[in-house]
């Protein structure tokens, strides 16, 4: 993705006119009925690539059929068992009586506009020339390799599916309608990158999705103007309403499960070829803090993981400051035989405890990327050893306090309760500058970050939904899904259902 300035902007923008009208030029033409000359147009518009391949099929040695494929985008044993096969034995004489020969090959397409056929040709279609005919037929014959259905590894649970999105799209769509068995759930496919034609399609439920946010969807999407999207990331900050905030305004999820909470819910589902990620918007404040498992296990429970996440996240970006501000000007604050013992433990320390806490807390994020990069075997040995012997080794030398280890690795833990990756991304960004602001105004400084914070959150929205809803503004009837998770049957409970779960329990003891 390319970021410019104002000159190199116009030029970006010159040269997707010209591409966009050499892309309106090549729409235009269309094949001839001479299949010599449809084959040089073929072989003119992939010039140079090897992997093209050429099969022709000779009748009373004049060319009658040309089949052009690309290798390794087509399974050549369905190719030979499902095209050439019956194209050898049967006797059909035009395109008609072809295409009732190839209907269990797969989905098949006639047209005579070449860049129809280039696409199919890319996407995995195999194409067949007729001689003595200017329409082209396409047989989907796809063999690309397919990762297998696998539990996410970003959003990890103990009860609730194990099948997360893989790369493939159709796989990901068809697991939205494996659990959304209604006509009421659309599809609709666009396609982004002038170079790397990805597919988008946007999902949503007819009559459960505000109609003005599936239009601001479809419009903001198709503003972008980029030459490759290679992940859902790519566009992701082209549709957000702020894309300089630290919180994510569109959430991304790698659950079929959670996708299909979020549709239930009237939101919109962007799901991108080739990645395993799914954008949903709109997305709130609160979304970031509610896991899947939420709605798997019993309500007390869940309420109680809730609040500890709202009790941590408060710990992961308040926790370090409050110690540097209480220990550098508010030692008043603090309880005598607390602050004897810090004192004492910071006696051979010659940093402030600012520079102190800012230093441990890099060290600590740089073992946490470390862990992340590295491969999965090492990874996470590297972390906890890497923690362990770096802490003790900086605490015995002298160069950093035990309490500032110990503050540091509570704000490492509060940082893992939270379920979603990018957000607690955001999170992380928000120590820093906090910890400068406690470290030069003390407590003042706090405040003062934690009401630019504030105002920043509760002035934000995703797709015209304010990010800090239903509590700024408050709206009472939506808080039973934020402070607390209600019975599923008090939540979901069908308006048409003639009777309440009340009454029903009323009829069972009656009955007893």
């Amino acid at each position: 993705m390319r970021r410019f300035g104002s000159g190199n902007f116009n030029e970006y923008e010159r040269n997707i006119k010209l591409k966009s009208n050499k892309l309106e030029e090549d729409h235009k033409k269309e094949f001839t009925s001479d299949i010599e000359q449809n084959e040089k147009i073929i072989k003119e518009t992939f010039q140079d690539c090897s992997d093209l391949e050429y099969r022709q099929i000779e009748v009373n040695h004049h060319i009658k059929w040309l089949i052009v494929y690309i290798d390794n985008l087509i399974d050549e044993k369905m190719l030979d068992e499902y095209v050439i096969k019956p194209m050898i034995t049967t006797r059909a004489k035009t395109e008609g009586d072809l295409k009732d020969e190839l209907i269990f090959a797969g989905t098949t397409n006639i047209s005579k506009n070449v860049s129809d056929i280039v696409r199919n040709l890319l996407e995995g279609y195999a194409a067949i020339l007729i001689a003595g005919s200017s329409d082209i037929m396409t047989v989907a014959i796809s063999g690309s390799v397919k990762r297998s259905l696998n539990e996410p590894s970003s959003e990890p649970v103990v009860r609730g599916p194990r099948e997360g999105f893989i790369e493939d799209l159709s796989t990901n769509i068809s697991l939205i309608r494996g659990r959304l068995k209604t006509p009421k759930l659309k599809v609709e496919y666009i396609t982004l990158g002038e170079l790397s034609q990805t597919r988008i399609a946007i999902s949503y439920l007819k009559g459960v999705a505000n109609n003005s946010l599936v239009d601001e969807v479809r419009a903001r999407l198709d503003s972008i103007k980029l030459d490759g999207v290679l992940d859902s990331g790519y566009i992701e900050e082209f549709i957000e309403d702020q894309p300089f905030s630290p919180f994510p305004q569109v959430h991304s999820t790698e659950r079929p499960d959670v996708a299909v909470a979020e549709l239930l819910e009237g939101k919109v589902a962007i799901l991108v070829d080739t990645t395993p990620f799914v954008l949903i918007a709109p997305m709130t404040f609160w979304a970031g803090l509610q896991a899947s498992e939420d709605y798997y296990i019993r309500w007390p429970v869940a309420t109680f993981i809730r609040w500890i996440r709202f009790l941590f996240i408060n710990f992961a970006i308040y926790a370090p400051p409050l110690y540097v501000a209480i220990t550098t000007f508010h030692q008043e604050m603090i309880p005598t035989d607390l602050v004897l013992s810090i004192a004492a433990s910071r006696e051979a320390v010659p940093f402030p405890a600012m520079i102190e806490a800012l230093l441990i807390e890099i060290i600590f994020e740089a073992l946490r990327e470390a862990g992340i990069r590295l491969p999965k075997q090492m990874g996470q040995a590297i972390s906890i050893v890497g923690g362990l012997v770096i802490g003790q080794a900086a605490v015995q030398a002298g160069l950093i306090s035990a309490p500032v280890v110990i503050i540091v690795s509570i704000t490492g833990i509060s940082m893992f309760t939270i379920p979603r990756y990018s957000f607690s991304n955001g999170i992380r960004l928000l120590r820093f500058p906090m910890l400068f602001l406690a470290g030069t105004m003390g407590l003042y400084g706090i405040v003062l970050g934690f009401l630019g914070i504030m105002l920043h959150v509760t002035s934000l929205r995703s797709f015209g939904t304010l990010y800090f809803s239903p509590i700024a503004p408050l709206k009472l009837s939506e808080l039973k899904n934020v402070l607390i998770r209600l019975p599923i049957w008090m939540k979901f409970r069908h308006s048409n259902n003639p009777s309440s779960r009340e009454d029903r329990l009323e009829d069972l003891s009656g009955d007893t």
